[in-house]
């Protein structure tokens, strides 16, 4: 019983400092979102971005190296630009580039995996939205793209016709930027909870062998280049792994190294790392935006671009006799999520400008108490549905499992 209790103590602090890891991420993700939902007109957007051509793309993916950001603040900016007018391809290359072209995403998998990682990381990323935007191009899908704009009607500010000027220097205005921030997180914040948990559980419960057995040919004589066949089942495994241990951009790499170390090849933890964008709760936040025709194509143009970027990869590192090898890789097991550094000085800033945020929300709702906010009606999608309540459950025994968890220590 001793050694299950020290492993849930271990699982919940796990889950903790993967959270903390990530937290500055998740806060400036949520104010940049919220201040292009509230100051950039969609005339603007549309100027900038509504069509699918080159220079679209190209300010796409460099307004998303900008804004870099954990994969669940990056769904909401996408959603933001998008239904400010913002073309699909354009709207899906920013979501690619401010979750994988990311500078302290980098730094962390240099840290626990070395620099072939962070080139595929960085070109791999690029790849991606290459074979998203081609995808789209051959696939045309206008007519998802017309009914997930309609499923948006209805979400725009009214700060629209305001200049951004007007509203940056109004107390009215930064209320309302208070009020989308805290939205953002009332629509997340379960999905969050829930996937660090489950993180954490992976983490410090499940066995090495697991994974060796999940990820075929990991863990043999030639487990750098196994096979093409290995190669690839073990790239289509990545994103059902990554389905099942979900933290986000930032949170997964220490994980991706677990991974790499048990043997699991280069395109298999790339295809993991890459994966953040197709697990559950982002298609479900995916759903809640455009609707669930939209988010399950989004889904499969995701997983076509991961499977072939990180196959592509690991055969031009082998062609360039460059493949690292997982022997000289040391487990991951014991980081110190909580070092003074860097990282806590960006999360207290963060913190606080979250707490500034939050007291303007609630001033705004103190002035507004018989006010409905019809305004926002794209975040609340009629009654709770049942995988509403599903989810208010796990999050309640998530809760519990963490503060048991703790308390063990």
């Amino acid at each position: 019983m001793s050694s299950f209790t020290s492993l849930w103590h271990e699982a919940a602090v796990t889950s903790i400092g993967f959270f903390w890891m990530a937290l500055w991420a998740f806060i400036l993700g949520y104010i940049v979102s919220s201040l292009i939902q509230v100051l950039v007109t969609r005339a603007r957007m549309q100027k900038a971005m509504g069509t699918d051509g080159p220079r679209s793309m190209f300010l796409g993916t460099f307004f998303g190296f900008i804004s870099s950001s954990c994969s669940f603040s990056a769904l909401s900016t996408t959603r933001a630009i998008f239904n400010k007018g913002a073309g699909l391809a354009p709207s899906l290359a920013f979501m690619l580039s401010s979750t994988n072209l990311v500078i302290e995403l980098g730094m962390v998998i240099a840290i626990f995996l070395g620099w072939q990682f962070v080139v595929g990381e960085y070109v791999g990323g690029v790849l991606m939205i290459l074979i998203t935007w081609l995808i789209i191009r051959l696939t045309r899908p206008r007519r998802l793209e017309q009914q997930a704009r309609q499923q948006q009607e209805g979400s725009e500010e009214s700060a629209e016709s305001q200049d951004w000027k007007a509203i940056i220097k109004s107390r009215k205005g930064w209320q309302t930027i208070g009020e989308t921030y805290v939205m953002e997180w009332q629509m997340v914040w379960k999905d969050v909870l829930i996937g660090f948990t489950v993180a954490g559980i992976i983490s410090a419960m499940i066995p090495d062998a697991f994974f060796q057995a999940l990820f075929l040919g990991s863990g043999t004589t030639d487990a750098a280049n196994p096979g093409f066949w290995y190669v690839l089942a073990q790239t289509l495994v990545g994103p059902i792994a990554a389905f099942f241990t979900f933290i986000g951009s930032m949170g997964n790499i220490p994980l991706a190294a677990v991974l790499f170390s048990q043997g699991v090849t280069f395109a298999g933890v790339m295809a993991f790392i890459f994966s953040d964008l197709v697990v559950l709760p982002v298609l479900r936040i995916n759903a809640a935006y455009y609707g669930w025709k939209m988010a399950l194509y989004i889904l499969a143009i995701m997983l076509v671009a991961i499977v072939t970027s990180a196959l592509l990869m690991h055969y031009a590192l082998v062609l360039l006799d460059l493949l690292p090898d997982y022997q000289s890789l040391v487990n991951p097991a014991n980081r110190n999520f909580f070092a003074v550094n860097y990282q806590m000085v960006l999360n207290i800033i963060l913190l606080i400008a979250n707490v500034a945020l939050f007291w303007l929300w609630r001033q705004k709702q103190k002035a507004h108490s018989h006010h409905d906010h019809s305004g926002h009606d794209h975040h609340n999608h009629g009654g709770k549905t049942l995988t509403d309540r599903v989810l208010q459950a796990l999050s309640a025994i998530a809760v519990v499992w963490l503060i048991g968890g703790l308390l063990l220590g």
